[in-house]
C-alpha cells in the first residue's frame, strides 16, 4: 500500500511540475503569441542610405510625410551592406527594449501566422505585399519575381508594385490594391 501510494504522490508531483513549466512557458511567450494572432504590418523605407522599419501605419506615414519619427531605435551599420537600420517607435514602445513587433520581423525572431500586410520603398517605389516570405524573398533577391504594377499610383505620383507569387499571379490584386488605398488616401 505505500508502494502505491507512493508511487500517486510522485506522479501528483510530475504532474504538477510539468504543468508549471507549461504555464511558464506559455506565459513567458505570451507577448509572441499575441503578436502572431494578430495581423501584422510591416513597412521599410530605403531612404538617404539607411533602412527605416515601422510596424505602425500612423508612424509610417509620418515618417514619409517629415523624414523623421519622434522615438527610433537606432543600429548603426547593422543593414546587410552596412546601413543604418531605423525603427520608428510609437510612443508606447519607445522606452521598450524587447517586444517590438518591427524590431523582432526585422530580427526574424517572430514568425508570420495569418493576415499580413506590408511594404517596403526602394528604388523610387512602393512595393506592396501580402505574404511575409514574399517580401523576404524581394529584400533577398532585390526584386520580386511576379507583380502587378500601377505606374504613378502611388503618393507623389512613384509607381507602386504589387507583389505576387505563383499561387496568385494569375489574378488582379483588388484586395490588396483597396488595402494600398487605404493606408496613403484620406477620404
Amino acid at each position: 500500500m505505500k508502494k502505491v501510494n507512493a508511487f500517486i504522490l510522485v506522479s501528483l508531483l510530475a504532474v504538477v511540475f510539468s504543468a508549471c513549466a507549461v504555464n511558464y512557458n506559455h506565459e513567458g511567450s505570451a507577448d509572441k503569441m499575441a503578436h502572431q494572432a494578430q495581423a501584422l504590418s510591416y513597412f521599410e523605407v530605403h531612404h538617404d542610405g539607411r533602412i527605416n522599419v515601422f510596424d505602425d501605419a500612423a508612424t509610417y506615414l509620418g515618417f514619409m510625410k517629415l523624414g523623421e519619427t519622434s522615438y527610433r531605435l537606432t543600429r548603426i551599420g547593422a543593414g546587410p551592406k552596412g546601413q543604418t537600420v531605423v525603427f520608428g517607435l510609437t510612443k508606447k514602445d519607445k522606452k521598450k527594449r524587447s517586444g517590438i513587433k518591427g524590431v523582432d520581423l526585422y530580427d526574424g525572431k517572430l514568425k508570420v501566422m495569418g493576415q499580413f500586410y506590408g511594404e517596403i520603398v526602394m528604388h523610387n517605389r512602393f512595393y506592396v505585399f501580402s505574404s511575409w516570405n514574399d517580401l523576404l524573398a524581394v529584400k533577398k533577391i532585390g526584386e520580386p519575381s511576379y507583380f502587378y504594377t500601377q505606374i504613378g499610383a502611388g503618393p507623389g505620383g512613384k509607381t507602386v508594385v504589387y507583389v505576387l507569387n505563383k499561387k496568385t499571379k494569375k489574378k488582379k490584386p483588388v484586395a490588396l490594391i483597396e488595402q494600398f488605398r487605404k493606408v496613403h488616401l484620406k477620404k
